[in-house]
């Protein structure tokens, strides 16, 4: 469930134009977890570690860097914002808290500087 957002994400994986819709970030989030997880396992278990850092893992989140900004920076799109605000992100704690708020946000309805709804698709 959900394998199909995710995959979506990785097919627009420098894409940072246009409107990410609620289901697409969070079930992306969700599988990015799951996987992310599923590799410090097996990071732990074949002993894959330089430094307290799982080489498994970390690899997955470099290669997943760029289509997780992206996703993101759709996701405030959808909401009517510039992705800039994923620079807020920077101050701690609040920072974190604002950017939570954001994309749980619902869409815009109808078109918006950044595109048509993806909902109404």
């Amino acid at each position: 469930m959900g394998w199909d957002w995710y995959m979506q994400v990785l097919k627009k994986y420098a894409v940072f134009s246009g409107r990410a819709r609620r289901k697409e970030y969070w079930f992306f989030i969700l599988w990015y977890v799951i996987i992310s997880i599923g590799l410090a396992i097996i990071d732990s278990v074949a002993g894959l570690h330089i430094g307290k850092a799982g080489v498994l893992q970390t690899l997955y989140a470099l290669a997943l860097l760029i289509p997780s900004l992206a996703v993101a920076v759709r996701r405030l799109h959808d909401t009517g914002r510039t992705g800039w605000w994923l620079l807020i992100g920077l101050i701690p704690l609040i920072g974190a808290i604002v950017l939570l708020v954001f994309m749980f946000t619902d869409s815009q309805p109808g078109e918006n500087e950044y595109g048509s709804s993806p909902k109404a698709a």
